[in-house]
């Protein structure tokens, strides 16, 4: 009988130490949910009139709204910087190289990587570009099931002639129909959940929309249905897509034990807008930043600053509004916080656990945080607290090369600034008084900042001391923004 008892205490002990762990405080599930160029203003939370989004809105009546969130100036850099925590400058590329849409160097640590090291399994649906900016000139070995991802159902790159569709590394389908593409995208992630929970393993579920990136398309249960036409439609679809997988969530009974977080890469494609406004007309197929400046390919607000909603009920207090400074590389750390996971200690990682915002501890906020706006390789601005400070520029920077003259935004907001110029974000988030006469203690602060970033990270004529290489070809000091040149071209296997 005592050797029966033994043997069954043994096999308990074993079956415990084996089993996967599905606690919350333990290893929860988390999605991350990136929309492509939608702006601040396009979600009926953060100030929409046009747009319905009831799931989103009841995402952040459930959770917690982000005001004051940061992803990058564009599409690559914006992901590169999501994957890894860490500033697009910072990171290495293939050949030493910094492109305009980072080739993110394989010896980087994305958060799929550092997540499967307690077991999770990750999944990547939608559109990856950090394998070069092509739908058929890609790096193979850099896409999504070679960073970090067990499954990966989506595209190489943006949507802006054709969409090439992979499940893992099968082509499944040449210049798929647009229209189908959120859809698809939703169906995908609501099968990976499922059958996570049928492995009984917890799950990182990835999904980069390839929209409202243009060209535009929604299913034909949506098209038509927004008052801001096509843009509308596709917002709205995104919205329904949330929400079916929100429901997805619950009807599994993982709401306790799973975190959902909405974000954009960037701002509104003013571009795509009639006279480079903001987006409000039927006809424009670019979003809105609201009360922020410009859009898109810029470092202006409007092109950086993002709407972003966190939801886990029972652990962030419900209808929150946090206005403390983060941005989408404090998910890196983040994550691996909520998964009791080690952080890599061989690298920097710029992005910090903001797990005590999530939990509504805003007293417990970093006042000294900063956020430095990086255009390519151009450290612009930098944000301290409610400062902002524009830097000294030439109106069209010559180290930018063909996008030296941007041409994205409307001509007011294509300037250079002779001397700094000093915002207070709190009081003018649309960044039109100029305090620097005002306030010279505070723009020597942030001259300060800038001038640490560009000795640590770097800068358009200078090679930060932790900016990482590592290829045999030896970095360009005073070259870097020479060298924004495609790899060359690889067929897709």
């Amino acid at each position: 009988m005592k050797t029966t008892f033994y043997a069954t205490t043994l096999l308990i002990c074993l079956f415990c130490v084996l089993s996967p762990v599905r606690g919350d405080t333990e290893r929860p599930n988390i999605i991350l949910i990136f929309t492509d160029d939608q702006g601040y203003e396009d979600l009926g939370c953060f100030g929409s009139k046009s747009i319905k989004t009831p799931h989103l809105d009841q995402l952040a009546g459930e959770g917690m709204k982000f005001t004051h969130f940061y992803a990058q100036p564009i599409c690559g850099p914006s992901r590169a910087a999501i994957m890894t925590g860490c500033y697009p400058m910072r990171l290495a590329e293939q050949g030493n190289k910094k492109n305009v849409h980072p080739v993110l160097h394989d010896s980087e640590v994305t958060v799929a990587e550092l997540l499967q090291k307690a077991d999770y399994t990750t999944a990547c649906i939608g559109k990856w570009d950090l394998a070069t900016h092509s739908q058929t000139a890609f790096v193979p070995e850099l896409m999504p099931n070679y960073q970090g991802f067990d499954f990966f159902f989506g595209t190489p790159s943006s949507n802006d002639q054709i969409v090439n569709l992979y499940r893992n590394e099968e082509l499944i389908q040449k210049s798929e129909p647009m229209a189908t593409l959120t859809k698809k995208y939703t169906d995908e992630a609501v099968h990976f959940i499922k059958q996570s929970v049928e492995a009984e393993r917890p799950f990182f579920l990835y999904i980069p929309h390839t929209m409202p990136h243009t060209k535009l398309a929604a299913s034909e249960e949506y098209l038509g249905k927004s008052k801001r036409g096509i843009y509308g439609d596709v917002i709205e679809e995104i919205d329904g897509s949330v929400g079916r997988i929100v429901d997805t969530v619950k009807q599994l009974n993982l709401e306790k034990e799973t975190w959902i977080f909405y974000t954009s890469d960037n701002g509104p494609w003013l571009v795509k807008n009639k006279d480079f406004a903001d987006g409000s007309l039927p006809g424009d197929h670019g979003g809105s930043a609201g009360p922020l400046r410009s859009g898109k390919v810029s470092t202006w607000e409007g092109g950086v600053r993002v709407p972003m909603i966190a939801w886990a009920p029972g652990r962030i207090p419900a209808g929150k509004v946090c206005d403390r400074l983060a941005t989408t590389m404090d998910f890196f750390p983040t994550f691996g916080k909520l998964a009791g996971i080690d952080l890599p200690d061989d690298r920097v990682i710029d992005g910090s656990d903001i797990s005590h915002l999530l939990q509504g501890d805003f007293d417990k906020a970093d006042n000294n945080k900063t956020y430095y706006y990086y255009f390519l390789s151009h450290l612009q601005a930098v944000r301290n607290g409610p400062w902002k400070l524009h830097l000294a520029r030439p109106q069209h920077p010559e180290w930018l090369g063909r996008h030296s003259k941007n041409r994205h935004i409307h001509a007011s907001d294509d300037i250079g600034f002779p001397e700094p110029v000093l915002y207070h974000l709190l009081q003018d988030p649309g960044e039109t008084n100029d305090m620097a006469a005002e306030n010279p203690e505070v723009v020597q602060k942030l001259l300060a900042l800038a001038e640490a970033a560009r000795e640590d990270i770097g800068d358009h004529d200078r090679v930060g001391k932790n900016m990482r290489f590592f290829d045999p070809a030896s970095p360009r000091p005073t070259e870097l923004h020479t060298n924004f040149a495609r790899p060359a071209p690889r067929k897709a296997r």
